[in-house]
Protein backbone atom coordinates (compact mmCIF):
# COMPACT_ATOMS: atom_id res chain seq x y z
CA UNK A 1 0.00 0.00 0.00
CA UNK A 2 1.27 3.48 -1.08
CA UNK A 3 0.57 6.64 0.80
CA UNK A 4 -2.18 7.90 -1.54
CA UNK A 5 -3.84 4.17 -1.10
CA UNK A 6 -3.62 4.40 2.36
CA UNK A 7 -5.22 8.16 2.81
CA UNK A 8 -7.98 6.54 0.57
CA UNK A 9 -8.38 3.60 2.55
CA UNK A 10 -8.34 5.32 5.85
CA UNK A 11 -11.00 6.04 7.82
CA UNK A 12 -12.22 6.94 11.14
CA UNK A 13 -12.50 2.88 13.65
CA UNK A 14 -13.48 3.64 17.21
CA UNK A 15 -13.79 -0.43 17.67
CA UNK A 16 -11.14 -2.34 17.79
CA UNK A 17 -9.98 -6.00 18.22
CA UNK A 18 -9.44 -7.35 21.65
CA UNK A 19 -5.74 -8.49 20.90
CA UNK A 20 -2.79 -6.20 20.99
CA UNK A 21 -0.32 -4.17 18.57
CA UNK A 22 2.11 -6.72 16.58
CA UNK A 23 5.42 -6.37 17.75
CA UNK A 24 7.06 -5.48 14.35
CA UNK A 25 4.19 -2.66 13.98
CA UNK A 26 4.89 -1.03 17.25
CA UNK A 27 8.21 -0.97 16.50
CA UNK A 28 7.64 0.67 13.58
CA UNK A 29 5.13 3.12 14.78
CA UNK A 30 7.82 3.64 17.39
CA UNK A 31 10.89 4.33 14.58
CA UNK A 32 8.29 6.70 12.67
CA UNK A 33 7.13 8.72 15.67
CA UNK A 34 11.11 9.16 16.95
CA UNK A 35 11.76 10.36 13.18
CA UNK A 36 8.77 13.05 13.26
CA UNK A 37 9.82 13.97 16.72
CA UNK A 38 13.17 14.93 15.49
CA UNK A 39 12.20 16.77 12.66
CA UNK A 40 9.55 18.36 14.79
CA UNK A 41 10.19 18.98 18.19
CA UNK A 42 7.37 17.13 19.72
CA UNK A 43 7.44 14.97 22.14
CA UNK A 44 4.79 11.91 21.04
CA UNK A 45 4.34 8.80 22.44
CA UNK A 46 2.65 5.71 21.89
CA UNK A 47 1.02 4.15 24.56
CA UNK A 48 -0.12 0.70 24.94
CA UNK A 49 -2.15 -1.71 26.51
CA UNK A 50 -3.65 1.30 29.26
CA UNK A 51 -7.68 -0.01 29.40
CA UNK A 52 -8.06 3.52 31.59
CA UNK A 53 -7.46 6.70 28.94
CA UNK A 54 -11.03 5.27 27.12
CA UNK A 55 -12.60 4.65 30.40
CA UNK A 56 -14.77 7.98 30.32
CA UNK A 57 -18.56 8.35 29.89
CA UNK A 58 -18.17 10.40 26.59
CA UNK A 59 -16.07 7.59 25.21
CA UNK A 60 -18.35 5.20 26.09
CA UNK A 61 -20.91 7.88 24.50
CA UNK A 62 -18.12 7.69 21.47
CA UNK A 63 -19.11 4.11 21.55
CA UNK A 64 -15.50 3.21 21.60
CA UNK A 65 -14.57 -0.43 22.42
CA UNK A 66 -11.05 -2.15 23.29
CA UNK A 67 -9.46 1.24 22.62
CA UNK A 68 -6.14 0.36 24.79
CA UNK A 69 -3.67 1.71 22.66
CA UNK A 70 -3.24 5.16 21.31
CA UNK A 71 -0.45 7.76 20.34
CA UNK A 72 -0.51 10.56 22.34
CA UNK A 73 0.50 13.94 20.42
CA UNK A 74 2.40 15.65 22.69
CA UNK A 75 4.62 19.43 22.56
CA UNK A 76 5.24 22.25 24.39
CA UNK A 77 3.06 25.09 24.76
CA UNK A 78 5.60 27.48 24.10
CA UNK A 79 5.41 26.52 20.16
CA UNK A 80 3.38 29.14 18.33
CA UNK A 81 1.75 26.58 16.07
CA UNK A 82 2.05 23.34 18.26
CA UNK A 83 -1.89 22.26 17.47
CA UNK A 84 -1.03 22.36 13.60
CA UNK A 85 2.51 20.84 14.14
CA UNK A 86 0.42 17.83 15.85
CA UNK A 87 -1.75 17.57 13.18
CA UNK A 88 0.38 16.99 10.33
CA UNK A 89 2.62 14.99 12.01
CA UNK A 90 0.08 12.64 14.15
CA UNK A 91 -1.88 12.15 10.44
CA UNK A 92 1.66 11.07 8.98
CA UNK A 93 1.84 8.53 11.78
CA UNK A 94 -1.73 7.52 11.33
CA UNK A 95 -1.01 7.11 7.75
CA UNK A 96 1.94 4.98 8.59
CA UNK A 97 0.02 3.00 10.57
CA UNK A 98 -2.85 2.59 7.89
CA UNK A 99 0.22 0.77 5.63
CA UNK A 100 1.09 -1.54 8.64
CA UNK A 101 -3.04 -2.72 8.89
CA UNK A 102 -3.46 -1.03 11.84
CA UNK A 103 -6.54 1.39 12.53
CA UNK A 104 -6.93 4.67 13.75
CA UNK A 105 -9.01 7.25 15.21
CA UNK A 106 -8.62 10.56 16.00
CA UNK A 107 -9.69 11.83 19.32
CA UNK A 108 -9.85 15.25 20.79
CA UNK A 109 -12.62 15.50 23.30
CA UNK A 110 -13.98 12.34 24.30
CA UNK A 111 -10.54 10.62 26.07
CA UNK A 112 -9.86 10.97 29.61
CA UNK A 113 -6.79 13.50 29.23
CA UNK A 114 -6.29 13.34 33.17
CA UNK A 115 -5.98 9.38 32.83
CA UNK A 116 -3.85 9.53 29.72
CA UNK A 117 -0.35 8.07 30.40
CA UNK A 118 1.94 10.05 28.66
CA UNK A 119 4.59 11.60 29.82
CA UNK A 120 4.71 15.16 29.96
CA UNK A 121 7.19 17.61 30.86
CA UNK A 122 7.02 20.82 32.31
CA UNK A 123 5.43 23.40 29.82
CA UNK A 124 4.61 20.80 27.94
CA UNK A 125 0.59 19.63 27.24
CA UNK A 126 -1.16 16.95 25.57
CA UNK A 127 -2.73 17.90 22.18
CA UNK A 128 -4.75 15.14 21.23
CA UNK A 129 -4.51 11.74 20.89
CA UNK A 130 -4.48 8.77 18.28
CA UNK A 131 -6.39 5.80 18.59
CA UNK A 132 -4.93 2.52 16.82
CA UNK A 133 -5.27 -1.15 16.71
CA UNK A 134 -6.73 -3.68 14.39
CA UNK A 135 -10.15 -2.53 13.47
CA UNK A 136 -12.86 -4.75 13.72
CA UNK A 137 -13.96 -2.88 10.12
CA UNK A 138 -12.22 -0.63 8.27
CA UNK A 139 -14.48 2.04 9.03
CA UNK A 140 -17.00 4.19 6.39
CA UNK A 141 -15.67 6.83 4.30
CA UNK A 142 -17.31 10.38 5.46
CA UNK A 143 -18.80 12.55 3.40
CA UNK A 144 -17.52 15.47 1.80
CA UNK A 145 -18.10 19.10 0.47
CA UNK A 146 -18.09 19.68 -3.01
CA UNK A 147 -14.91 20.77 -4.54
CA UNK A 148 -15.85 24.52 -5.22
CA UNK A 149 -16.90 24.92 -1.44
CA UNK A 150 -13.00 24.08 -0.44
CA UNK A 151 -10.95 25.70 -3.39
CA UNK A 152 -11.01 28.16 -5.44
CA UNK A 153 -9.79 26.60 -8.37
CA UNK A 154 -11.87 25.05 -11.22
CA UNK A 155 -11.18 21.05 -11.65
CA UNK A 156 -10.73 21.76 -15.23
CA UNK A 157 -8.06 24.03 -14.44
CA UNK A 158 -6.15 21.92 -11.89
CA UNK A 159 -2.62 20.63 -12.74
CA UNK A 160 -2.68 17.12 -11.59
CA UNK A 161 -0.16 17.49 -8.98
CA UNK A 162 -3.16 20.10 -7.71
CA UNK A 163 -6.00 17.50 -8.41
CA UNK A 164 -4.24 14.87 -6.33
CA UNK A 165 -3.94 16.83 -3.25
CA UNK A 166 -7.43 18.68 -3.57
CA UNK A 167 -8.67 14.66 -3.56
CA UNK A 168 -6.05 14.00 -0.54
CA UNK A 169 -7.36 17.04 1.29
CA UNK A 170 -10.69 16.23 0.96
CA UNK A 171 -10.46 13.15 2.55
CA UNK A 172 -8.55 14.04 5.80
CA UNK A 173 -10.68 13.77 8.70
CA UNK A 174 -11.79 16.94 10.36
CA UNK A 175 -13.37 18.08 13.43
CA UNK A 176 -16.85 16.89 13.29
CA UNK A 177 -16.39 16.59 9.55
CA UNK A 178 -17.09 19.98 9.08
CA UNK A 179 -13.76 20.51 6.87
CA UNK A 180 -13.20 24.23 7.48
CA UNK A 181 -11.07 24.99 5.25
CA UNK A 182 -10.47 26.63 1.90
CA UNK A 183 -7.32 26.20 -0.41
CA UNK A 184 -5.91 27.99 -3.07
CA UNK A 185 -2.95 27.82 -5.49
CA UNK A 186 0.45 30.07 -5.90
CA UNK A 187 2.81 28.75 -8.72
CA UNK A 188 3.96 25.48 -7.38
CA UNK A 189 2.41 25.29 -4.00
CA UNK A 190 -0.84 25.67 -3.18
CA UNK A 191 -2.22 27.61 -0.14
CA UNK A 192 -4.14 26.45 2.68
CA UNK A 193 -6.52 28.67 5.17
CA UNK A 194 -9.05 27.59 7.78
CA UNK A 195 -11.58 29.26 9.76
CA UNK A 196 -11.34 30.16 13.43
CA UNK A 197 -13.03 27.40 15.31
CA UNK A 198 -12.21 25.29 18.02
CA UNK A 199 -9.51 22.19 16.73
CA UNK A 200 -9.24 24.36 13.79
CA UNK A 201 -5.58 24.37 13.47
CA UNK A 202 -5.48 20.88 14.42
CA UNK A 203 -7.54 19.83 11.30
CA UNK A 204 -4.87 22.47 9.21
CA UNK A 205 -2.03 20.09 10.28
CA UNK A 206 -3.92 17.15 9.16
CA UNK A 207 -4.93 18.27 5.92
CA UNK A 208 -1.97 19.94 4.68
CA UNK A 209 -0.03 16.39 5.56
CA UNK A 210 -2.50 14.96 3.38
CA UNK A 211 -2.45 17.47 0.49
CA UNK A 212 1.19 17.88 0.51
CA UNK A 213 2.00 13.51 0.28
CA UNK A 214 -0.44 12.95 -2.13
CA UNK A 215 0.92 15.78 -4.93
CA UNK A 216 4.46 16.11 -3.88
CA UNK A 217 4.27 19.72 -3.31
CA UNK A 218 3.97 22.13 -0.29
CA UNK A 219 1.13 23.60 0.61
CA UNK A 220 1.78 26.71 2.58
CA UNK A 221 -0.78 27.98 5.49
CA UNK A 222 -1.67 31.08 5.27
Amino acid sequence: MNIREAIKARHSVRQFKDMPVGEAEAARLREIIEECNAESGLNIQLIENDPDCFNTMLAHYGKFRNAVNYIALVGSKSLDDLDERAGYYGQRIALEAQMLGLNTCWVAGTYGKGKCKADTAAGEKIVCVIAVGYGETEGVPHKSKPLAKLCAVKKDDMPVWFKNGMLAATLAPTALNQQRFFIDIDGEEAVITAQRFPLAKIDLGIVRYNFEAASGHKCRAK
